[in-house]
């Protein structure tokens, strides 16, 4: 049962360009460092977040955000 359900975020960090439109439509799961390149602070998306990382991981104009199962 753990971890059933549950998605995690996988970040190609070399090839962020620093838009940030994953940080502006997910903030609870999206941060971004000085440089502007997107990181988290839990790779495991919080319930109730699935629908809004999704939004922000599908955003993203360099197609560096994943989800997958966890």
């Amino acid at each position: 049962m753990s971890g059933e359900g549950k998605l995690k975020v996988v970040i190609n960090k070399p090839a962020c360009c620093g838009y940030g439109v994953c940080a502006e439509i997910c903030p609870e799961v999206y941060l971004l460092d000085e440089n502007g390149i997107v990181y988290v602070d839990n790779e495991i998306v919080p319930e109730g977040l699935e629908d809004s990382a999704r939004e922000g991981a599908d955003a993203c104009p360099q197609n560096v955000i994943k989800l997958v199962a966890a």
